[in-house]
């Protein structure tokens, strides 16, 4: 972590955003000026989400009203938090997922790589070093499984009640899954391949506005540097989205990996090492990836790509879009023969419903 960043931020385990479901760590430096705002919400409208902040001796506000941009009030999340998703653009939650479940989706998720069941809409993915060797079918085969959501078993991680109670605090009442992964990154085979490069995830959806769209990320195991844990970049997702492409790596780099063109490198960056269990929800314009694999283990990691119901879709040709839009046509009507399906078209047909009402996507 960069030295500056982390002289801001004492440590990692001190994050106001770092909550387990059963409980709370204060940041004892935002204490007093949480204090004040949760005084001041409990006198405010809870529809409304503008906070006027009084200055004090130690901290300078303007006289103007700060306005929280990027999440609702829905009593769920602390004023710490609040503001630290506000400055930050993520929040990680401990604890969040039970073992019971994860160990579910793990089961689900070998009985696809064993080829036991068949799901509709499924991409399996694998690693582009060793896509052309002896196919084995179990999970070594395998990488990342995208648009499950035909898949009941594997859905009812983008259903269960704990996760949706954090994303509404981001999205609204009504919530869109509109994008399901299952992350098996491999060791890396000696090329870098495992990496995923630094990217933004609106890059791939024709849906807007980005503040009302966030991913829940779930640790199905202990995950840290060596394994090729999340990186991400604070405050990028205050930001516009960036020209993305395939970035010149040698080894290679995986079908639809996209990243950031012109990214700071200097940027602060933090490692978001978790245990099982633990979710991780951020923003979609917050530039994100994650290293290497340097075990002999397989990391494997759960999400879904939430949205607002309310959110609209827009022809994304003659932006810095279409490139992707080009890619997912190309691949969607080799797989299915759509013909001259749209991006919008193909993210319509993911889309699923799982709180409150489809109102626009």
């Amino acid at each position: 972590m960069d030295v500056a960043y982390k002289r801001r931020l004492p440590t990692f385990s001190s994050y106001p955003c770092v909550r387990d479901h059963t409980g709370i760590q204060p940041d004892r430096k935002m204490s007093r000026a949480a204090e004040r705002l949760r005084l001041m919400i409990n006198h405010l409208d809870r529809s409304s989400a503008t906070i006027s902040a009084v200055p004090t001796s130690t901290q300078t506000f303007t006289s103007h009203p700060q306005t929280l941009r990027f999440t609702h009030d829905t009593g769920l999340l602390t004023p710490e938090q609040r503001l630290f998703y506000e400055e930050n653009g993520f929040i990680l939650i401990k604890n969040l997922v039970s073992e019971e479940d994860i160990d579910k989706f793990r089961k689900a998720f070998e009985r696809i790589c064993r080829q036991e069941v068949k799901i509709p809409g499924l991409v399996v993915m694998r690693d582009v070093a060793i896509v052309k060797s002896e196919f084995v079918p179990d999970e070594k085969a395998v990488s990342k499984l995208q648009d499950f959501q035909e898949d009941p078993e594997l859905f009812q991680y983008c259903n269960l009640p704990q996760i949706l109670n954090y994303v509404e605090c981001f999205t609204g009442p009504n919530i869109m899954a509109m994008h399901t992964m299952l992350i098996n990154k491999p060791p890396d085979a000696g090329k870098k391949t495992s990496r995923h490069p630094m990217h933004q995830d609106l890059h791939y959806f024709p849906f807007r506005p980005a503040d009302s769209i966030v991913c829940a990320w779930t640790a199905m195991e202990k995950v840290d540097r060596q394994n090729g844990c999340l990186v991400v970049l604070p405050g990028t997702h205050t930001g516009t989205l960036q020209e993305h492409d395939y970035p010149e790596w040698e080894g290679g780099v995986n079908k639809m990996y996209h990243g950031v063109r012109g990214y700071d490198p200097k940027h602060p960056r933090v490692h978001l090492e978790m245990e099982k269990g633990d979710t991780v929800f951020f923003h979609s314009l917050l530039i994100h990836g994650s290293g290497m694999n340097r075990t002999q283990g397989f990391r494997k990691a759960i999400s879904c790509h939430y949205a607002s119901a309310d959110c609209y879709y827009f022809d994304v040709k003659g932006t810095s879009q279409e490139n992707i839009e080009n890619e997912v046509k190309d691949i969607a009507n080799r797989k299915y023969g759509l013909g001259e399906m749209t991006l919008k078209d193909i993210w319509a047909l993911r889309g699923r419903l799982v709180q409150g009402e489809r109102t626009s996507l």
